[in-house]
């Protein structure tokens, strides 16, 4: 049994290893932790500013829906709605890109982009699906992150090239921001706003013009407004000027330039224009030397207004700035001085005498018989105008003139003396008896129906005719008698005394007819029987 023996083994130290070894399954947190380190740093690295922008209302603004956008490119998103502590606004708090950080300065503007439909077009129609969106325009500045929003949209949303203007007007009429500008028919530019000037004299509108149209506009450019329709009658018939469709439902303003004018004449940028009211203005030249005359009227000026025109035979002169009545309290005349300018740069001078300035000159021609007249321009309209004229046999009436302005005689309207005489004759006619002279009338009428009754009696009875027709003949001279009586009573000239004198003619001469009839049947009585004989 003890056969078997065991092998002795050898027996040795182990080795005990004391370093820890970082298990596996940690690897897998730390992994996820490096991650979000990352993804926090990435994330807060490319977060854009935090900006507010306040707004009327929040009509269309959404939380985490509405987009901030520049050239319909997303630039940031609304976060955060408040009612303002005002109470009559709302803070509108928005995310933006980091990249729209440069475009956060102090003049950058925003606005909400809805639809809207106007005259000029259709705008922010795509915000029909997609909803409404904030729109923004850059402009340089120093940096910014509270805004106030627009009410409305800049009439330029982007950084178009061109030139602003001032152009100077008294008459607004329909135009405002949006106002299109036409060149030769070609939309170039708007009206981007309007004041009042600070002598509350005139309105100066701004208005841009886009390149390249804008190097058009130059020293002699002139802007009218544009209606869309103008139509003129002239010598050769009627003309019709039209506008584009969009002039004639809201207005607009052309410009054009002068032929004289070349491409270096071109001005800086806010040079003031003067607005015509319409093409015709426009086309005028205009002087800037004048002369300003005072004119007394003692009749009507109604139809007469200011910027009327001063024509001297048919070709203007001048035109008519203002106008007052006077009334003499001693006299009691009523008087009307109208001040003229007059642009003696209108006038080509022949002849023209040495060292005689333009008031001399005038003096010369009131000497000579030059005389103003109000004349009637338009029978539809009444309108009148100052006319100008020589009159050599018409006196210089003068007036107590306190205007500070040289005088200019006037002669009253050729038409105006035809209705004085008229009304002259008229006061005499009204004073003549004429109830008396119709009585009178009247009476001798009645005598002549008689008369003719009597008469016919006397040629149809062949009895008793010749003492008929003595007491006929008897009456008609008691008629004739009386009328003229009557005649003496009528003024000599007069129409009624004509024709009652042609009348007593004809009776004289009925009344020797009678008389001869009468003659022949007292010697021929047969006659009545067999008929007047043939000699």
């Amino acid at each position: 049994m003890n056969d078997f023996i065991e092998p002795p083994y050898e027996t040795a130290d182990a080795a005990i290893n004391k370093k820890r070894e970082l298990p596996l399954i940690w690897l897998l947190p730390l992994c996820a932790l490096l991650v979000s380190a990352w993804l926090i740093y990435k994330t807060v690295s490319e977060k854009g500013p935090e900006i507010t922008i306040n707004f009327p209302s929040a009509d269309g603004l959404e939380i985490d829906k509405t987009k901030i956008k520049y050239l319909d490119v997303e630039i940031g998103k609304v976060t955060d709605i408040a009612i303002n502590k005002d109470m009559k606004t709302i803070d509108v708090t928005a995310e933006m890109h980091k990249e729209s950080s440069g475009y956060l300065t102090k003049n950058t503007q925003f606005w909400v982009v809805r639809p809207q439909i106007g005259l000029s077009g259709v705008t922010g129609l795509g915000t029909l699906m997609s909803g409404a969106y904030i729109a923004i325009k850059p402009e340089k500045g120093k940096k910014e992150r509270h805004f106030k929003g627009l009410d409305t949209p800049p009439i330029l949303e982007t950084d178009a090239q061109g030139k602003r203007f001032i152009l100077e007007t008294t008459n607004l009429g329909s135009m405002g921001p949006g106002t299109q500008i036409s060149f030769h028919g070609i939309n170039v530019g708007e009206v981007l706003n309007y004041e009042l000037a600070n002598n509350a004299d005139n309105i100066k509108l701004t208005v841009f013009v886009n390149a390249p149209y804008d190097q058009f506009v130059r020293t002699n450019t002139r802007f009218w407004i544009d209606s869309g329709i103008d139509l003129s009658a002239g010598a050769d018939g009627f003309k019709l000027r039209t506008g584009p469709l969009i002039s004639l439902l809201a207005g607009g303003i052309a410009f054009r330039t002068s032929p004289d004018d070349k491409a270096a004449d071109t001005v800086p940028e806010n040079t003031p224009f003067q607005l015509f009211d319409d093409y015709d203005q426009s086309t005028q030249v205009i002087y800037h030397r004048t002369i300003k005359v005072v004119m007394f009227f003692g009749e009507s000026v109604r139809g007469l207004t200011i910027g009327a025109p001063v024509l001297l035979r048919g070709i203007p002169v001048g035109k008519v700035t203002d106008f007052d009545l006077e009334i003499d309290a001693k006299t009691a005349e009523i008087h009307i001085p109208v001040v003229v300018e007059v642009e003696p740069d209108r006038i080509k001078i022949i002849n023209k005498q040495a060292n005689m300035t333009a008031k001399e000159n005038i003096a010369h021609l009131i000497a000579k018989g030059l005389r103003a007249q109000l004349q009637t321009g338009s029978l539809l309209t009444g309108q009148l105008f100052v006319a100008l004229d020589l009159f050599p046999e018409s006196k210089v009436v003068t007036h107590k003139n306190d205007t500070g302005y040289q005088e200019f005689p006037t002669t009253p309207n050729s038409m105006n003396q035809i209705i004085n005489s008229a009304q002259a004759v008229m006061d005499k006619i009204s004073k003549l008896p004429l109830e008396t002279m119709t009585t009178e009338i009247n009476k001798t009428l009645e005598s002549l129906q008689s008369t003719s009754k009597a008469a016919t009696k006397t040629l149809v009875t062949a009895n008793g005719t010749l003492s008929t027709a003595d007491k006929t003949l008897s009456s008609a001279d008691k008629t004739i008698s009386s009328a003229q009586q009557v005649l003496t009573t009528l003024e000599p000239g007069s129409t009624t005394q004509y024709e009652l004198n042609q009348l007593l003619q004809e009776l004289t001469q009925t009344a020797s007819s009678v008389k001869q009839l009468a003659d022949y049947l007292e010697e021929h009585p047969e006659s009545l029987i067999r008929g007047k004989t043939e000699k």
